[in-house]
């Protein structure tokens, strides 16, 4: 790979990945907001210690894996695996909100790809999954797929994206500092880096997850009186 080429990808990732491309993740908390409310998250140490266990044992693992499988699918031309692994990603959500979560962010990462940068094998397997929307880890992961990024780099750029996103909820619902908040994200950046490269050992056999109370608490927030996030 040259030098252009690399500098290249990483525009894009930054650009995909990024709080300014159109997908709304910042109108969603993962459960944390109820977090918050129930008086689970605080601070800047039960913050990195929420974070930290979703990446680990939640939804951010699972999503690596699914999105490390859905990549090496459409890499290889497989259809009928791709079309699979988007179905169980959905599947996988344990609430009404997380689904909404990751596929109204998949639709409109679906949709901002279609009309900018342009992913065939992605608008192939929206049409081909439809009603049902694409998975966001699964939608990024073949995009990613049909531009030619390396897995690796994809992976850990989406978990840390991850992580930011869930950071900058929490400075706006705990209230937390900025400054805290930057130092959770490089805290957890070692763990990001450790699931990343574990997802890519994995395989959907090991897709699943123990963090029981972020799943609790996405359902909780379903009823909560007062919200500044959806899910």
């Amino acid at each position: 790979m040259t030098e252009a080429a690399a500098g290249s990808d990483l525009v894009k990732l930054m650009t995909w990945l990024s709080p300014a491309f159109p997908v709304g993740a910042f109108t969603y908390s993962h459960g944390l907001e109820w977090a918050v409310e129930d008086g689970t998250v605080r601070d800047r140490d039960g913050l990195a210690a929420w974070i930290g266990d979703v990446v680990r044992h939640g939804a951010g693992r699972s999503d690596a894996v699914l999105l490390a499988r859905a990549h090496r699918a459409a890499a290889g031309g497989r259809a009928a695996e791709l079309a699979e692994t988007a179905e169980l990603a959905f599947a996988l959500q344990p609430s009404r909100e997380r689904r909404l979560e990751a596929g109204a962010q998949g639709k409109a990462f679906v949709g901002a790809i279609e009309a900018t940068w342009g992913a065939p094998t992605l608008t192939a397997l929206a049409a081909a999954v439809k009603p049902t929307p694409v998975a966001y880890a699964v939608a990024v992961g073949v995009a990613a797929a049909d531009h030619g990024l390396a897995l690796p780099a994809v992976a850990e750029a989406f978990l840390a994206a991850f992580v930011a996103n869930l950071v900058s909820a929490a400075v706006r619902a705990v209230p937390l500092g900025q400054t805290d908040g930057q130092r959770v994200v490089r805290d957890l950046a070692p763990v990001v880096a450790a699931v990343a490269a574990e997802a890519l050992a994995a395989d959907p056999d090991d897709v699943g997850g123990a963090a029981l109370r972020a799943d609790i608490a996405s359902m909780k927030h379903e009823t909560q009186y007062t919200r500044l996030f959806r899910s």
